[in-house]
């Protein structure tokens, strides 16, 4: 597994394992000793995906203490715009943003670190995002900003959103209880 550094503190893009052959592919999405090696949190204890149609904007989630989490996102089937945001208070990236490209195709996962809010556009219907996470779901502990309040051009006119994500408070509105550690 390859580990490429961001703009971003304690984000990385990670390639993985991927054997091709004239049958197909062969992709090891995650080796807890590897990740061990690399310094990451190998610690999953929950994984899930969701399913999206073209243009439906997810986003930007995280729990917050004391249920945050480390969480690793791919994509096995379809192309998504992945948007990270860090609020860790006192991180030289506080309110930066970091995007790219996962699909199918290209097989690159993302390393999100606690303190950073995370959201997606999917480019394509059928569009499958995996989710590894290092803490379990806590409704009470759900959160997210909202999706248009920090910059970022999503580069599409009308999403569909849910009237949750719609509701959340801007980035200059949220108050952030998580703290920058080096």
């Amino acid at each position: 597994m390859k580990l490429k550094k961001t703009n971003i503190e304690g984000l990385f893009v990670l390639k993985p394992f991927i054997f091709k052959d004239d049958r197909g592919a062969f992709v090891k999405t995650f080796n807890h000793d590897t990740y061990k090696e690399l310094g990451l949190n190998p610690s999953i204890h929950e994984s899930f995906y969701s399913v999206s149609n073209k243009n439906v904007l997810r986003g930007m989630h995280f729990q917050t203490p004391p249920h945050d989490l480390d969480k690793i996102v791919f994509v096995s089937n379809g192309r998504v715009l992945d948007v990270i945001l860090d609020l860790r208070v006192g991180s030289p990236s506080y309110g930066e943003s970091f995007s790219i490209e996962l699909s199918y195709e290209n097989n690159t996962q993302l390393y999100i670190p606690k303190g950073c809010a995370h959201g997606f556009l999917s480019l394509k219907d059928n569009s499958f995002i995996h989710y590894f996470q290092s803490a379990m779901y806590d409704q009470t502990s759900d959160n997210g900003v909202k999706y248009d309040s920090f910059g970022f051009d999503w580069g599409v006119k009308d999403p569909i959103i849910s009237q949750r994500d719609q509701g959340f408070l801007s980035l200059n509105d949220f108050q952030s209880p998580f703290k920058y550690e080096n």
